[in-house]
């Protein structure tokens, strides 16, 4: 299960930057750094507060595959599947086909999918709130018996299969993480489906109550809570210094054509600084019984050397 997790979710890097290349040194420098899972998004477009629609996002799953060929230890996911995407039996197939490129390494990272522009310009059938959960669930119910190599029947309100196969099976048990921070349904499904759950939103302070709604949650199915692992998505900028953080973020509005505004509002967003105050705050997300970090550097992930450092004021605050 994931203990420190890093997210790519940026690919707009300095000029001359090969994008590919510049992925690879990040997961083997994150894979090095004692990160065990390397993640990446599942978007077609770069997402608001990150980037315009139109700057570079690789697709998911092919760029998971590729990666699984240059690195030898970490888990592989998306963080997380838009299940809006992708039909489940084509999904139940490239998350078995991803278990096999990569010797065992696949995770199913799957969410009930946001993005609506996205939606809209590329022709993916938006729906309603309600329907992309209800969407979710029946998904879950024919991607999750075709990876334990059943054969699965669902006349669904939005999906039908009959005796689905899924040949060859899975190398490894490959673990299903759910993302989503919602009380009342996404920690309801990870109680009833899933071995992990990522929060992607909350504060330090509002954490343990949802830690509580998902117990309360396993309570009533009858699932032992202490199952499930609980991890946090954080955006973050660590630099040696709290100078050399701000030279990284200024470097990066050089490329993307950020203005003042952005400039002073992005730090706030992020967990940013010199590694002491990156570090406590990572601590302080620990304390809240969590219990594991997923971690993105979308201002200075491509520097390597970065990652390094995250690596060792992570793990210290994971203990």
């Amino acid at each position: 299960m994931t203990r420190l997790g890093y997210q790519i979710p940026n690919f707009t890097y300095p000029a001359g930057t090969n994008i590919f290349q510049s992925v690879i040194d990040q997961a083997k420098a994150a894979e090095a750094a004692g990160f065990d899972r390397v993640l990446v998004m599942d978007h077609f477009y770069q997402l608001p507060g990150l980037g315009a629609p139109e700057e570079p996002m690789l697709e998911c799953y092919t760029l998971l595959a590729a990666l699984a060929q240059h690195t030898k230890s970490v888990r592989l996911s998306a963080l997380v599947t838009g299940n809006t995407y992708r039909n489940p039996t084509l999904l139940a197939k490239t998350i078995t086909a991803l278990d096999h490129v990569s010797n065992g390494r696949a995770t199913l990272g799957i969410g009930a999918g946001w993005f609506e522009l996205e939606h809209d310009q590329l022709g993916y059938e938006f729906g309603t709130f309600t329907d992309r959960f209800e969407k979710l669930e029946e998904a879950l119910q024919i991607i999750l018996p075709m990876l334990r190599g059943e054969k699965v029947t669902l006349n669904g309100k939005h999906y039908s299969v009959a005796d689905a196969v899924n040949s060859p099976a899975p190398i490894s048990k490959i673990p299903v993480m759910i993302g989503g921070s919602g009380e009342k349904k996404t920690l309801r499904m990870v109680a009833q489906y899933a071995d992990e759950s990522n929060l992607s939103r909350g504060t330090a302070q509002e954490i343990p109550q949802k830690l509580d709604a998902l117990a309360d949650h396993c309570d009533r199915l009858g699932r032992n809570r202490a199952e499930i692992k609980v991890t946090k998505l954080v955006m973050c900028c660590v630099a040696p210094t709290m100078e050399e953080a701000h030279a990284d973020l200024k470097a990066l509005a050089g490329v993307k054509g950020w203005n003042d505004e952005v400039m002073q509002m992005l730090p706030q967003m992020f967990v940013f600084g010199d590694p002491d105050t990156v570090g406590e705050k990572l601590q302080e997300l620990m304390n809240t019984g969590i219990d594991g970090l997923t971690i993105n550097m979308p201002v200075n992930g491509h520097n390597t050397d970065r990652i390094a450092l995250l690596g060792q004021v992570a793990n210290k605050a994971i203990g």
